[in-house]
């Protein structure tokens, strides 16, 4: 058996103990860990060593990692920990995890420099006060090795488990055959291209038309990937519920009869759908789940490895044999699971899991990124961060002593800022310096008031708190893909400043947010069966240079589906008014001459609701039905419900909502859609300072940051007709600029407009 593990992963393994704990204490940032290494490097005299990489073994476990320091002349090995605020309240577990990473950095290096003995000392360094407080041990080698031996020997057992897995995963894999008997068309194409991605380290953009089976095309090459020893585990995201679905449902597929593929498969959900017990925090004084988590972690890991599914339901079920949390039981799995899905922010928001378990385990991975024009709002919402005025001055009435003076300093300049506005809204070059910081001065206050009292602030002025950090985060990093805007509004709770000002920076391109995620995979391939034009994906999103591109012949054909544009009708704002007859009385003429069940597509909620109104007017006899604003899972589910009955008629809904992708609708189900709209985003203030951001760096900012993202819609949404090769149907594209060439070339090829 060879089996490698990274050495902090391995006593995160052997020894944690004790509660999980929650409770926010402040830590130093990545950056801030990075700087304090390098302090206390900077520190030491010539010939201090950092960064020694170090590898040992035994019994065939292969233990590798890097030590932070060692001073030779003292022979003194030093493990450097970043922290903030009284050390003593650091929780003993956490000391003794530490000490573990340090003993055994003191074995491997004793074995490598052939050293008798070793003084190791754990390095606490303050943040804050840029104080270092030294813990001290000396050990024999012989000590040491002891020490590795006992935790390498605890780490074995499941390190044999965990080998036997992989080479009984990889051999089923390698047998699997695909499920189906044939690939359907463009089915093979696009595995093949996978497939190559993984094979040869690079990113794929897919562009695969519904109908062909997207999901199982893509995790099946991957799977056979893993087989070849080219990736060791499979990350499949996703922007929504239903494309989790899918791809659970593609793995079972995978899996065929009884005899089920030995493939660990892990559901990731949100806190708030995994909690037992939301009226609880998560520490062991509070919750129950929590007390004592990892003493049963063990044994609640093994039981639901043994079932293989790890979906929501399996691991719940798990968690609560042992009493422990399921949703942090699921974090747990993600370091043993062969394949993981989950929402987008896992691998790519600012504090990523799996992006995080991936670099520190070291991991070749392949990621999935399902519909993936999807990702590019998903990102700008994940890099971009707002302090609204009015929350601040709710934080500031209950905020305790210590943080009145930063709070009084962030306010002054805060109102500089607004005086200073000409207008409702205005974009800077810039943070203003004494304003960023004003902020970083707040929360550094408030880190050392958590640090010295945990529990002296209350829930809503920690989440502006935390809101802070955000912003202060992102305005360090602020560049040319983001804007810094102010607005100004009408604040209720301050009747004698009539104005609150909201501060954002605002994200306008997250390619340089996202670069490092792909560089981190072996593999990323972003699929949809929307990516046209390719290159303002590639370029928003930041691909690498060398991602390929390809572009899947569908199945459908053009006589399955008649594509109508109403070239006299503007649907352009000024022309609303006189836009609302025609389309009533071109929806209620298709639906006399092919009764049937249609959706209409509107640009928003306010016409909408005017069309329906006129077409019950106009038209009472046509049985319709409407999305509406905030409409929960049942009310979705009942509005799509009408699509599958034997009723007949027109669903509205809001084009780039819930309804206009994700949704299958096959055969009579569904026989035609009306997109009054070319989904356009508003031309507001805001959206047109990120067309001049996108103008300055692409050269084509109307493009960019209307066209292309409008158009994406309209053929998502056009896409709910035809989901199989038997479909037949219609949609009316109502607008004249439809006839403009622009336009007509970000349609599908294989479309005849009419």
């Amino acid at each position: 058996m060879t089996y490698v593990v990274a050495v902090r992963a391995m006593c995160e393994f052997t020894a944690r103990r004790g509660d999980l704990d929650l409770r926010f204490t402040p830590a130093p940032t990545s950056l801030e860990g990075m700087a304090g290494h390098a302090t206390v490097a900077g520190r030491r005299a010539s010939g201090y060593e950092s960064e020694i990489t170090l590898t040992g073994t035994h019994r065939g476990l292969t233990v590798r990692g890097r030590a932070d320091g060692y001073d030779p002349a003292a022979n003194r090995l030093e493990e450097v920990k970043t922290h903030r605020g009284d050390l003593e309240r650091m929780p003993a577990n956490h000391r003794a995890l530490h000490w573990a990473q340090a003993l055994v950095y003191g074995h491997l290096l004793c074995r490598a420099r052939g050293l008798a003995d070793l003084t190791v000392v754990l390095v606490y360094f303050d943040i804050g006060s840029q104080k270092e407080v030294l813990l001290t041990q000396t050990h024999s080698a012989r000590d040491l090795e002891v020490f590795f031996v006992e935790h390498c020997e605890r780490f074995l057992d499941w390190a044999v488990q965990e080998e036997a897995h992989r080479a009984a995963r990889n051999a089923a894999l390698g047998a699997l055959q695909f499920p189906h008997g044939a690939f359907r068309s463009g089915q093979r194409e696009l595995a093949v291209s996978v497939y190559r991605s993984a094979r040869d380290g690079k990113p794929l953009m897919a562009q695969a038309p519904t109908g062909i089976g997207k999901t199982l095309a893509t995790i099946f090459p991957l799977l056979k990937a893993c087989a070849a020893d080219q990736i060791d585990r499979v990350f499949f995201l996703t922007a929504k519920t239903p494309g989790r679905a899918l791809a659970l449902d593609a793995i079972e597929t995978l899996n065929g009869g009884a005899a089920r593929l030995p493939l660990r498969t892990l559901e990731l959900v949100a806190r708030d759908k995994a909690c037992e017990h939301p009226d609880k925090a998560c520490n062991g004084e509070s919750c129950p789940l929590a007390r004592g988590f990892y003493d049963r972690l063990d044994d609640a890991r093994s039981t639901a490895l043994a079932g293989l599914n790890l979906s929501r339901g399996a691991v719940r079920e798990a968690a609560l044999a042992h009493e422990v949390c399921p949703y942090y039981l699921a974090q747990e799995l993600a370091r043993w699971a062969d394949v993981v899905v989950g929402d987008y922010n896992y691998y790519y928001d600012s504090s990523a899991m799996l992006y995080a378990l991936t670099q520190i385990n070291q991991w070749r991975v392949g990621v999935l990124v399902d519909e993936a024009h999807n990702l590019l709002d998903r990102a700008r919402r994940m890099y971009t961060a707002s302090l609204d005025q009015a929350a601040f001055r709710l934080a500031r009435k209950t905020a305790p002593a210590p943080l009145r003076k930063p709070l009084e300093r962030l306010q002054r300049e805060w109102n500089a800022v607004k005086r200073a506005q000409t207008g409702t809204y205005q974009v800077y070059t810039d943070v203003p310096g004494k304003l960023l910081s004003a902020a970083q001065n707040l929360i550094g206050a408030v880190t050392d008031q958590l640090a010295e009292a945990p529990l002296s602030i209350d829930e809503a002025s920690l989440r502006f708190f935390f809101d802070a950090m955000h912003f202060v985060a992102l305005a360090e990093q602020f560049g040319e893909h983001s804007i810094f805007d102010v607005t100004l509004a009408t604040d209720r709770y301050a009747p004698r400043d009539k104005t609150s000002a909201t501060l954002c920076v605002r994200n306008v391109i997250p390619a340089p947010f996202l670069a490092p995620r792909y560089a981190a995979a072996r593999t990323t391939v972003m699929f949809s069966g929307t990516l046209n034009p390719h290159h303002f994906y590639r370029d928003t999103l930041g691909l690498p240079g060398e991602t390929q591109w390809l572009d899947v012949e569908g199945p459908f054909r053009a006589e399955q589906l008649q594509v109508r544009v109403a070239g006299n009708v503007s649907t352009r704002w000024r022309d609303r008014e006189r836009s609302l007859v025609p389309i009533v009385d071109l929806i209620a003429q298709q639906y006399s001459a092919q009764p049937g069940n249609y959706l209409g597509f509107l640009s928003s909620f306010e016409y909408l609701q005017r069309v329906v109104a006129l077409m019950r007017e106009r038209h009472p006899e046509l049985p319709v039905w409407e999305q509406e604003q905030g409409m929960d899972e049942a009310a979705r589910d009942a509005f799509l419900a009408r699509f599958r009955t034997a009723n007949q008629g027109v669903g509205f809904a809001v084009l780039g909502g819930a309804f206009s992708e994700g949704v299958d609708l096959a055969g009579e189900q569904l026989i035609g859609a009306f997109i009054a709209t070319l989904g356009l985003p508003q031309m507001n203030e805001v959206n047109e300072q990120m067309r001049r951001t996108m103008d300055l760096k692409f050269g084509n900012g109307y493009d960019y940051m209307y066209l292309y993202p409008g158009l994406q819609k309209v053929v998502q949404a056009a896409g709910r007709v035809i989901r199989t090769e038997q479909d037949r149907g219609v949609v009316h594209l109502i607008d004249d600029r439809y006839r403009r060439p622009e336009v007509r070339r970000l349609l599908p090829r294989w479309w005849e407009v009419h």
